[in-house]
């Protein structure tokens, strides 16, 4: 099914539906994720947890009249409050830069490859071409070299179709560069449109344009399912240079160890997860600075099931061990298929889910819990005959509907659960006096959520209830309608 993309910055998007060329109100953030339940990792060795480290490769590909740009790069360096030369080279950033790939590299590689420990390059292409021993240098430790972008300049206003141009030609040259074609992307300074750009090639493993989560996730672009690795701003030595940020190598290790104990505490819990961890050249590759870092790595060495992995082994496993599970989500629908899955959740009342559909849907109304919610709003919000009528919809509890077989299939299987399909004939007529009794005094059926109930409870509840006033009972028996509600979602959706 096809939905047209209306894309207005800073609000929702907007879809037409293609049966009534009507807007769909559609919320494109995903705050749910993984949700309460998130998956345990289950890492290679039962692990209880995977260390990403990424090492960022700008030196060569950042911002310089040199390289086509119209002014010099200002981003993540040892100057305080830089700005942009426009029109200018400017030589004590470009020294800063040029540290990074003369010693900084060195000093992390000797390092690295020392404690054994693999990483992951996120490597700018033309930064790459024009550093070949440092190349070299990954390639023969056996380091991932993902891409980085074509260039480390900021894509925040860049046209789309230029942006795309870009990636198509970092594609090709990181091919004639590194000897084959990257498997992983992160641009960095991204716009709006790079996770779907990058998606959409279908060429790449993973993806790490986010910050959003502790686990990889899958991410479905039109046919294609993506998996994204988020990565992180937070535990990167990025803010040695950014305020507030750290100035000691000692403060960068706290930041560290703290974050690792915390999620291989949760590890043990039996929810593994991933710590990404993001470096640069010229800012940890300084003398004051790495110290604190290899205070770290030496920390998570000594402790046993901890998984080094580069990004593309995370990859592999997830594809292995949490393949992509699609299903038909509420907020993708067209009117009349919404209404055809779910105009049955609240007994006989269809039009609760068609008003439901004009709402703000997005991802977090594609679960049960997402749904319901926005099906209880409409129900809720009605007005007090309409919400009358939905009560008046349900069934009576075992009574002649039952028998003559001619419940909703909701319905049928609900009463079931609680064998009011096997009563005895003295049970059978328990229930219908006390259906009659309760349908007088209070001019609509008596309600409960069956599942949540045995034939005992149910009984005791109607005897309990029958004494209320009317009042009472209207707001109890809706309550009990938006129970049986979500239960009934739960049978459908996650």
């Amino acid at each position: 099914m096809v939905y047209l993309l209306n894309q207005i910055k800073n609000r929702p998007y907007s879809f037409v539906d293609p049966l009534e060329s009507r807007p769909m109100n559609r919320y494109p953030r995903d705050f749910r994720g993984h949700g309460p339940d998130a998956p345990d990792a289950a890492w290679p060795g039962g692990a209880k947890i995977a260390i990403s480290l990424v090492l960022n490769y700008e030196e060569g590909g950042e911002n310089n009249i040199l390289h086509g740009d119209a002014g010099s790069e200002a981003f993540l360096s040892d100057i305080p409050g830089a700005a942009p030369w426009p029109g200018q080279r400017h030589w004590n950033m470009e020294s800063i830069y040029e540290y990074g790939a003369r010693a900084g590299f060195w000093r992390l590689h000797r390092m690295f490859t020392g404690l054994q420990i693999p990483l992951t390059i996120f490597g700018v292409t033309t930064a790459l071409a024009r550093n070949p021993e440092q190349l070299e240098a990954m390639k023969s430790a056996g380091w991932e070299i993902a891409s980085h972008g074509l260039k480390w300049v900021d894509h925040r206003d860049m046209d789309q179709a230029e942006e795309a141009a870009q990636i198509t030609e970092s594609f090709r040259l990181h091919t004639e560069v590194v000897g084959c074609p990257p498997t992983g992307w992160y641009t960095g300074r991204c716009s709006m449109n790079t996770v779907q750009l990058t998606a959409q090639t279908q060429k790449l493993a993973w993806i790490s344009d986010t910050y959003d989560d502790d686990l990889p996730y899958w991410l479905a672009i039109g046919d294609h399912d993506q998996l994204v690795i988020p990565y992180t701003l937070e535990a990167n030595d990025m803010r040695f240079a950014t305020a507030p940020g750290y100035t000691t190598g000692a403060q960068f290790f706290e930041y560290l160890k703290d974050s690792f104990d915390t999620l291989y505490a949760e590890g043990e819990g039996g929810r593994a997860k991933m710590f990404s961890i993001g470096l640069h050249n010229r800012l940890i590759g300084r003398p004051g600075k790495i110290a604190g870092l290899k205070r770290f790595l030496d920390y998570a060495k000594s402790h046993k099931d901890v998984w080094f992995a580069r990004r593309i082994d995370i990859a592999q496993h997830w594809q292995k061990s949490h393949p992509p599970k699609r299903f038909e989500r509420p907020s993708q629908m067209a009117s009349e298929r919404f209404v055809q899955a779910y105009g049955s959740i609240f007994e006989h009342s269809p039009w609760i889910a068609e008003r439901a559909w004009h709402l703000e849907l997005g991802p977090a109304h594609d679960t049960a819990i997402g749904l319901h919610n926005a099906l209880a709003r409409i129900f809720r919000t009605a007005s007090q005959p309409e919400r009358l009528g939905v009560l008046l919809a349900h069934p009576d509890l075992a009574g002649k509907l039952a028998a003559a077989k001619r419940l909703t299939a909701e319905s049928t299987h609900e009463q079931a659960s609680a064998a009011l399909d096997a009563l005895t004939d003295a049970e059978r007529a328990t229930f219908q006096r006390l259906n009659a009794e309760y349908v007088a005094k209070h001019g609509f059926p008596f309600i409960i959520a069956v599942r949540d109930n045995t034939k005992d409870s149910i009984l005791a509840a109607f005897a309990a209830r029958i004494h209320n006033d009317t009042e009472t009972e209207f707001s109890a028996a809706c309550a009990q309608v938006e129970r049986i509600a979500v239960l009934r979602l739960k049978d459908i959706l996650p």
